[in-house]
């Protein structure tokens, strides 16, 4: 047999223009499979706490991960397409963190005989809505019911118009050794245009407190295809953020979605660039990114060579989660606050979107569990397989024999058969024991996930998600 292609690929991405256009399509981003749209609302919150109940059986024990959503901002950004409450009340965020104490309360005690937690991260929304004592306040109550490893990695996202530098200290005293900062674009017309209005001064002081903190890691978000946007002024704000050198940068494609989310209405469709145009950035951001000397991690995201997610690629154990891309492959997610997902055994759970339903559920003493998933031994398979593609652009079909007692060629003969189009291109190489996404699939590595999703086996599918590119 030829194995040839088990060799580490280290080679860096290829960026074909042309190709890219050609193939972009509606698809997933594969932070789950099977995917947060397929959750069902017959899991409910018994059904959670029954698996939460075997999550230890035949001794096999699981560190433990948790993901908490502050969903309040103060004004809101047109682009946004999270589950935010925009409010300058702040009475409301109070009265969020007493439910979502009586949240911690009714989780904590499911997991009394295993509470390490590894990895921790606090999204929305905008986490720094809230002060820096209730910040410290909810780490503190947490901490009762958790226990923190020492060598966990704890992050959390800011908005740096809503946090001073030298609250960073603080945030660093509560354990957080990681932070992610939303900047979009420092262009002061499309900061007008999406109405986030923040300068370059106020980023880099939060970056430089971050470092003069201690914080292991800074990650720095971007978007491409914004109104006013272009290659001139969007290769401006790349050289910034370079020069910045944060550890970790994600670049996000823009998905115009008006008729989904309210706040996009206000962009003009007139003012957004060409499809062109909008490649051609993402581009650029790859071209600028990689001279710079970032690794491509995948989807979205690149990072330093000496950044614990690049090593962890090098190294087979990259994960990806509802979060993005992790270190910390084998823990149990606990989602606490609305319409926040966990992940446990075998199993998916979300908490209601909604603030009315999510407070009704806990005051009648119930868990706020909406919907979820019980996956099935298939879905078990083909997400180790998407997991594998888009965390190490490679797979042993070996490996998947042997873990879960299949044929593989037989199992997805009709997905290898998809496969010889991605062969024909050039993005895809396949032996009798690997696949292998070549340098030049890597920016198309979700179309390439596609091809083992059993649910986006019908064209019309596709068209729930946004574009791959």
């Amino acid at each position: 047999m030829n194995s040839a292609l088990a060799v580490p690929v280290a080679l860096p991405m290829e960026v074909d223009l042309d190709l890219i256009r050609r193939m972009d399509r509606n698809g997933p981003r594969y932070t789950s499979y099977p995917t947060a749209d397929r959750f069902v609302e017959a899991f409910d919150a018994e059904t959670y706490q029954s698996w939460v109940a075997r999550r230890n059986i035949g001794g096999i024990r699981r560190a433990l991960s948790i993901y908490i959503h502050l969903p309040f901002c103060s004004t809101v950004c047109f682009y946004c397409a999270c589950n935010k409450v925009v409010t300058k009340d702040r009475s409301k965020g109070e009265k969020y963190l007493q439910y979502l104490y009586r949240e911690i309360d009714m989780q904590g005690p499911l997991f009394k005989d295993d509470r390490m937690v590894e990895q921790m991260h606090w999204g929305g929304g905008t986490p720094t809505f809230f002060s820096m004592e209730q910040l410290s306040a909810l780490c503190d109550y947490l901490k009762r019911h958790f226990q923190m490893s020492r060598d966990g990695e704890y992050s959390i996202e800011l908005d740096p118009r809503t946090i001073e530098a030298s609250q960073m200290q603080a945030l660093r005293d509560m354990g957080f050794n990681r932070v992610s900062l939303g900047v979009q674009d420092f262009d002061a017309d499309v900061q007008r245009a999406v109405n986030r209005i923040q300068s370059e001064e106020q980023t880099l002081a939060v970056m430089d407190a971050a470092r003069t903190a201690g914080f292991a890691s800074i990650n720095v978000d971007l978007i491409y295809g914004l109104p006013k946007q272009s290659l001139i002024t969007f290769n401006r704000t790349l050289g910034r953020v370079i020069s910045s050198s944060p550890d970790r940068i994600a670049i996000y494609n823009y998905a115009h979605l008006p008729t989904r989310f309210k706040p996009q209405r206000r962009i003009a469709d007139a003012e957004l660039p060409t499809p062109d145009v909008k490649l051609k950035l993402l581009g650029l951001a790859a071209q600028r990114l990689h001279e710079a000397g970032y690794v491509y991690i995948g989807m979205d995201h690149f990072a330093k060579p000496d950044d614990s997610l690049a090593v962890a690629q090098r190294h087979g154990h990259l994960h990806r989660n509802f979060q993005g891309y992790s270190t910390h492959a084998e823990c149990d997610l606990i989602g606490l606050g609305v319409s926040a997902i966990g992940a446990v055994g075998p199993t998916y759970s979300q908490n209601h979107r909604h603030l009315e339903t999510y407070y009704d559920a806990i005051d009648r003493g119930l868990l706020p569990v909406a919907r979820g998933l019980e996956l099935s031994a298939d879905d078990l398979v083909r997400r180790t397989v998407i997991q594998a593609l888009s965390c190490q652009f490679k797979l042993s079909k070996r490996s998947i024999e042997i873990a879960y007692l299949i044929d593989f060629e037989h199992y997805f003969q009709d997905e290898l058969i998809d496969l010889q189009q991605m062969v024909a291109d050039g993005l895809v190489q396949l032996d009798d024991e690997w696949i292998v996404v070549t340098p030049r699939g890597r920016m198309l590595i979700r179309n390439v996930c596609m091809v083992f999703d059993k649910y986006l086996r019908r064209e019309r599918e596709t068209m729930r998600y946004s574009r791959v590119i």
